[in-house]
Formats: structure tokens, sequence, C-alpha cells
């Protein structure tokens, strides 16, 4: 059974892709699968890829998507899809399994696609005799193939004989990983060769960088086994209400050509390259301890113990170079309280007495580092400021960075973008966290300018 069959018999999927409303997705799905495709199907693969329809499956199909567009429903169809309907008992080893992998960019995501894949097989009386086991992040079926959701992540996704691989908001993994969507897709295609698997990436599309963007660029309406598809919510998903699109668009012109229209954004560019941070992290230790006279400074981005890390960063200065010494973080839950006492107490062991700190995280943060004997003033320079700062002293390889991946990683996903009104923002991505980067790059501004901020700093941002 083909996959347009499959989407119409109303056994099977037909209740939920039967309509008319999917008549696009059908048209694009038939071309990556090699189905004859004519008159309107034709035409309308050919305004989503550019190219005209193979005359033969595609090996790979990377979708840029806008937002409501229906990729989810489309992601769950595909791993129900090739789990039920291409038998690799034949070619599996004694205990093997073959698994279609449906990777997510969090945990929440990854339980969406779950419920749609629940409800068109676990909930389906034709296809739940199939069902073995149903766990949370797993349905197992008696053709010894199993769906397993999983979240993005490189180490994770090894050691898996894939029937497929379906890498859901590609364009948002973030993670882990320095190039957590690169890293990934390396890992899983060697995964997939036993079987010959399919490769489908699905994503509304974000800045112009990262695994998606790169095939995009490289295969959009050219021919052969890598199909791309671009196209808008609406031209996807007609049932969209035009308003939604209307109004995202009054208020953010940009970000709805982004969101809604499927284009790759062009106000955000990246901050620095992995390569810059590997030349300037040192290969050990991870902490340098104190030295006698030695002057240090430290900088602080202070959390409520709820979503963001507690993080703290100590660094001095050498011959126009600044060293971070020691990075330290701590992930919620905690009490802010108790980890106040324990970097008061770090502080000390380095000679610092003095701080400086905004007034965004209230009057608590003085109040409790004064209990220990740490004193600050208002720091001079905002978040994306520091960044703005951080940024010669690492492509001039004038501040040794601690061997800590995470710092690397925050770093490298920074993203410069440019305002309306024409300003310049340095900040985490959508989805991303810069705790870490935020004490690490206020510690290095701080030596690396010791003639313009006379005291050592500690921010507390949000």
């Amino acid at each position: 059974m083909n996959i347009l069959e499959a989407m119409e018999d109303p056994h099977l999927f037909g209740g939920h892709f039967s309509g008319d409303t999917w008549s696009n997705w059908k048209a694009l799905l038939a071309g990556f699968y090699g189905l004859p495709l004519e008159g309107g199907a034709a035409d309308t693969f050919h305004e989503l890829t550019r190219r005209e329809p193979p005359q033969s499956a595609a090996d790979e199909l990377w979708l840029a998507i806008g937002r409501r567009g229906g990729k989810s429903n489309v992601a769950a169809l595909l791993a129900v899809y090739e789990a039920v309907f291409n038998d690799h008992r034949a070619i599996l080893a004694p205990g093997e399994v073959a698994t279609v992998m449906v990777i997510a960019a969090d945990r929440k995501q990854a339980r969406t696609v779950m419920r749609y894949i629940r409800g068109l097989l676990v909930d389906n009386p034709m296809l739940a005799r199939l069902v073995v086991r149903d766990g949370a992040e797993s349905i197992e079926l008696s053709n010894r193939c199993a769906i397993e959701i999983m979240t993005a992540s490189h180490r994770a996704t090894r050691g898996y004989t894939a029937a497929c691989v379906i890498a859901d908001e590609i364009a948002f993994w973030y993670s882990e990983g320095a190039n957590p969507d690169t890293e990934i897709i390396n890992a899983v295609r060697p995964s997939l060769a036993t079987l010959g698997g399919k490769l489908i990436a699905l994503s509304s599309p974000y800045a112009r960088r990262g695994v998606l963007w790169r095939n995009y660029r490289s295969y959009f309406g050219q021919p052969g086994r890598i199909l791309v598809a671009q196209a808008p919510s609406l031209l996807m998903n007609p049932t969209l209400p035009p308003q939604v699109v209307a109004e995202a668009r009054a208020e953010d012109p940009i970000a709805a050509a982004a969101e809604y229209d499927a284009q790759f954004r062009t106000d955000v560019e990246g901050y620095v390259t992995l390569e810059a941070v590997e030349a300037c992290t040192r290969p050990g230790p991870l902490e340098v301890p104190p030295a006698a006279g030695t002057t240090y400074r430290a900088f602080v981005d202070p959390s409520g113990g709820v979503a963001d890390s507690f993080t703290l960063a100590i660094a001095h200065h050498v011959k126009g170079n600044a060293v971070i010494d020691c990075v330290r973080a701590i992930k919620p839950p905690f009490s802010p309280e108790a980890v106040v006492e324990e970097y008061a107490a770090l502080l000390k062991t380095y000679r610092i007495s003095e701080v400086t700190g905004d007034a965004y995280a209230g009057e608590w943060p003085r109040e409790q580092f004064q209990k220990r004997g740490i004193t600050y003033r208002k720091a001079e320079r905002n978040r994306s400021e520091l960044y703005r700062d951080l940024l010669p002293l690492l492509n001039s390889e004038r501040v040794e960075l601690p061997p800590l991946a995470r710092l690397s990683t925050e770093l490298v996903n920074l993203e410069r973008r440019t305002t309306r009104g024409g300003r310049d923002s340095i900040d985490h991505p959508p989805g991303g966290h810069d705790d870490i980067a935020n004490a690490a790059a206020g510690a290095a501004v701080l030596v690396a300018h010791p003639h313009e901020i006379p005291k050592i700093a500690i921010t507390f941002a949000r």
C-alpha cells in the first residue's frame, strides 16, 4: 500500500487525511515516494520544490514549512506508515529491531508528536492489533519494528538500526553540542544504511545556518535523491485563519516571514565560530586554583532556582589577556540562598570581597551576598554589550576559556539580531540558554578592561 492509498483509506488514515485540505501534502509526499503525478498535483509539486517530479522515490526529504502548516501531523503519519507498511524481518539479524526514530527539539515537542502517533496507531482498531508494547517513549510492533521518540542528542541516537529517521523542527535543535543538528544527522545516517531507510526533516525555517539551511541552499530546485520543499503555512494548511497570519505580519513582519511564510531570516546571524572558541579553550585544567599575588574578578548570573542556572565566573588579567580561572553553574531546582552561600565561600578563596550587580534582580542578591561579607555595585554593561566586547577577545585569542563543553555550546549558539530600529542585539536563540556564557563574558570583559571598570563585577540578570 502506498502513502496516498493509506491517507485515503477510511480504515487507516482516511479519517484524518482524506480531505481536500491535505491535497498539497499529498502531492508532495507522492513525489517523495516516486508515485505518478499528473495535472494539478504535478503543478503543486513543482510549486513546492521548484523541480519536476522524480521518477523514483527520494532518499531524503527536507521541508521548510511555515508554522501551523501540519508538520507534526505529517511527521506522525510518516512514522506510522514507515513502521507498519515496510517489513524488514528478512534483513534483520536475530534479536535486531528496525526502529523508526522520531527526534524532536525537546521533550515537550516529542510528547506532542507521540500523541499524534498514538492517535493514528494505537487508537486505530485495524492497526492496534500490531502493537506489542505501548510505552511512554516507544511503541513496539509485532513485525519487529518500533517507533521511538527521543530528544536531539547525538549520543542518544547512536546504536540503532533505523528504518526511518524523522527530524522534527530541526532548525531549533540547541539542546547540546555546538552544532547539534549536524552532529545528530551525521550520527543517524549510518543507522539508515542497513535497511535503506529514509531521512525526513521537517521544520519552520529560522536563521541562514545549520543543516536545514545548507540542504535548502544546495538542493532546493535541484534533481537528485535529496528532495527539498518550501511552503508557507496557508498553502499547506488552508484551515489556518488568515487573520492569524495577518496579525503576526502587522506585529513583526520579519518574524512572520519566517514563522508563516517559511522564509529563512536575514536579521539573525551567528555570533562566533566554533573554531574561534576552540582556539581560545585551554586543554586543562577545568579550574585554575587561586595563586598568591594575583588579583581576581568575578561575575555571576543569578537565578531564582526555577528555570535558569545560577552561574559564576572568576578571571584574572595576564599580559593583555583575560584568563577564565573558574566557572560554576548550579542547575535548577535549588535554593538561591544556598547557592549564594556556596559562591560567597568560593569568592573568598580567590580573595574577592567586592562585586557589582545590577538592580534587575531586586534587593535579595545584595542582601544575601552582603550577609556573607561580599559587597557590590551596579554593572555598567548589559548582556548584549558584554557579548559585543567579548567578541574581539575571542577572535584575537586574547581570552583563555576553560574546557567546559556547555560554555562552548552557549557561545557558539549566540545570535546577533538586528532590530527594526537598526540596532544590534546579541542573545541566545529561541529555546536556548546562555547562563554560563553570560557569566564568562562578564568576567572576561572586566579583566580585559581593568582601567575602565576598577571594581570586580557581578551582574544579576533576569
